[in-house]
């Protein structure tokens, strides 16, 4: 039986989620994620991956591990929350700073922060990390921090927006960048490069030079009425110097962010600032440390996901969306290139780019939709169709999948193509046909292309479900033009094109047209309530942390001047022409809302109006609420009582089943 028919057989499927190669180029280290003994939360360990052999684990410890990487000296370098058996008084379990010797033996701490420590960047004996800071004097702030703990406050101050983020609140700390050399035991010298950055550093994408002397990082520049603006700054590690290299007042300067091997240029993404009647864009950027001078490379190639040096400093490769798919491209860095030659032509997806020392090999992340993620080596002296892809053995072996994945496409009522890709569960045909349920992608921004843990296509495959995932307007991979077709005209633009494809997809005589669904999330959950207001013709519908009232989601979203953009203030024309809630009258088809209450991106206020909404209106709905749920379902026991509710919500009305409540929220 396939791991996909037992929702908690699919929890249970270890996931590799980084990856990261050693300087001499023998081995990788990656960040595994697997559920726990208790089966009710996952871990995390660090795995050993030769690039000739067998996976072996390198770390058991019950706070897990994350954010792995190798010294020059081929030590690796981790954090985690575990705690120093070395110390009296571990004190607060927050995430510090872990090496583990290249020979083997016992990790050993060798920094720590009050307020924890994030990511971290490592050249030579040199280490840069991010750690959250309270105001005030160094020396007092465990004692601070300590002293609002036992007094039981958790009030925050704000003198600026925003206030929080996805699904955590922001402050009192502010986030600074620290320095220090690894010694024999300990990180030493340890300074604060940013003694009073504000909130420039937070969510900050920074990396080092390689001889150590200097960090490139984000750095946000508060505007008035909210609005913020990202540069890239260099600092001097031995002054603390700080200056521009990147800024424009029509732009972002953003992460991903790579400095070259030999030191001189860095590459990042630089965003396009967006407007009622400007789209989002992004571009991959390279630009000279010294001067600061800079310019767009490989033009087609927008939304760069990550971005790797060759060893030689000569080229740029960017994996980015791509028609369906995330594919690894090769930019020659100098003057007069600048173009885009595509590196790999298969189906994958790519992430966790890793360029060997000698410039033969890229390692990455290989998956796709129908491919979990798993290490490969990449020859990159064979580009394009003769470069040659081998997966590497995996400490995650791939599930094996419940049906076929197949590709489609449609044309729009505007002539513009519409590709998506479709799960067919085993055995389907003109004898025995499916039913069908449409995926639509969160975002908008945001391409069917890749493996999902959370929306996972083939757990409906395995319950014999057909699944439509289609790509229209707005959906990275596919130019410009594609995103500009749906800004500011979210729903009915991209209903058109849901509706072209869907019309292919039904048409086919192994889908059963007359029992079909449509499920979304998050600016899929918007578009599962707009499709609910203006079409009949699905049996039932699906909407996950989704924008209801559009004046009401615009001040209470974690991002409101980002949205604000697009749409205007409150209260203007676009909120009347795209809010669903307008067309509450019409709608007729039975609704599942789901959403968790510390999802701040997607506030839970719009779930409790579409909720009361469709009780005044005496539509019929259940509502899946999860109390310690953010934007997304993370936790074990929550992805299968998500899973059993939508399955047996399905069952009731496309399969025609007596309604059964999933004993998970019994």
């Amino acid at each position: 039986m396939s791991a996909f028919n037992d929702i908690r057989d699919y929890v249970a499927i270890p996931r590799v989620l980084s990856l990261k190669l050693s300087p001499d180029g023998s081995r990788l280290v990656s960040v595994v994620q697997s559920l726990n003994p208790d089966g009710k939360s996952f871990g995390t360990a660090l795995w050993a991956v030769p690039v000739d052999g067998e996976p072996y684990r390198l770390t058991r410890s019950s706070k897990g591990e994350s954010s792995a990487a190798f010294t020059r000296a081929g030590d690796v370098l981790f954090t985690s929350a575990r705690p120093d058996p070395t110390a009296k008084d571990a004190g607060e379990e927050v995430p510090a700073l872990w090496l583990l010797p290249r020979e083997g033996g016992e990790a050993r701490q060798v920094a720590a922060r009050p307020g924890g420590i994030a990511s971290f960047r490592t050249a030579g004996d040199v280490v840069v990390f991010a750690s959250d800071v309270l105001g005030g004097e160094e020396a007092t702030e465990e004692e601070r921090r300590k002293a609002r703990k036992d007094a039981g406050i958790s009030a925050i101050l704000h003198e600026g927006y925003p206030v929080r983020y996805w699904d955590h609140d922001l402050g009192p700390g502010r986030t600074r960048l620290f320095a220090g050399r690894l010694g024999d035991d300990r990180l030493e010298d340890v300074r604060d490069l940013t003694p009073d950055p504000g909130e420039a550093l937070r969510d900050a994408v920074f990396d080092l030079t390689p001889d150590g002397a200097t960090v490139v990082t984000t750095w946000r520049v508060p505007l008035p009425r909210g609005e913020t603006r990202t540069e890239l700054v260099a600092i001097d590690l031995a002054t603390g110097e700080r200056r521009v290299l990147f800024s424009d007042d029509a732009h972002d300067f953003t992460g991903p962010v790579a400095v070259s091997p030999d030191g001189t240029r860095v590459a990042c993404s630089r965003d396009r600032l967006t407007a009622l009647d400007v789209s989002a864009r992004s571009e991959l950027w390279v630009g000279d440390l010294a001067t600061g001078e800079g310019s767009v490379y490989a033009p087609d190639v927008l939304f760069p996901a990550d971005v790797e040096w060759a060893a030689d400093s000569s080229a740029v490769y960017v994996a980015a969306d791509h028609q369906g798919r995330r594919p690894v491209f090769r930019v020659a860095v100098g003057e007069g290139s600048g173009e885009a030659v595509r590196v790999t032509v298969d189906d994958a997806s790519y992430l966790g780019l890793n360029a060997s020392a000698d410039g033969r090999f890229l390692y990455a992340l290989r998956s796709g939709i129908g491919m979990a993620p798993g290490p490969a080596r990449i020859d990159t002296a064979m580009a394009g169709a003769e470069a040659e892809i081998a997966d590497l053995l995996s400490p995650a072996p791939r599930p094996e999948l419940p049906g076929t994945l197949t590709e489609i496409s449609a044309t729009a009522d505007d002539g513009v193509t519409i590709r998506g890709w479709l799960a067919l569960p085993e055995g389907a045909s003109a004898a025995d046909p499916a039913p069908l349920v449409l995926f639509i992608h969160g975002g908008p921004l945001g391409s069917w292309n890749d493996w999902q843990w959370r929306w996972q296509s083939w757990i409906m495959a395995a319950h014999g479900y057909a699944v439509l995932m289609p790509d229209p307007c707005m959906s990275t991979g596919y130019g410009q033009a594609m995103i500009d077709r749906g800004w500011g005209d979210w729903g009915p633009r991209t209903m058109a094109d849901l509706e072209a494809i869907v019309d292919v997809a039904v048409a086919r005589d192994d889908i059963d047209a007359e029992r079909t669904a449509a499920m979304g999330g998050s600016f899929g959950g918007y578009m599962a309530n707009w499709v609910a207001g203006h079409t009949d013709r699905y049996k039932a519908i699906v909407t996950h942390a989704s924008l209801w009232n559009l004046d009401q989601f615009a001040g209470t979203t974690d991002a409101a001047m980002y949205w604000q953009r697009e749409f205007g203030p409150a209260g203007s024309e676009r909120y009347d022409k795209l809010s669903p809630h307008l067309s509450l009258g019409e709608i007729r088809t039975p609704m599942l809302v789901i959403h968790g209450d510390k999802d701040y991106r997607v506030p839970i206020g719009e779930a409790l109006r579409l909720w009361w909404d469709l009780q005044r209106s005496e539509v019929e709905a259940k509502f899946l609420y999860f109390p310690d749920e953010n934007h997304w379902i993370l936790k074990p026991g929550n992805a299968v009582a998500w899973y059993e509710t939508v399955l047996a919500f399905l069952a009731q009305h496309v399969l025609g089943e007596e309604w059964k409540r999933p004993e998970s929220v019994a």
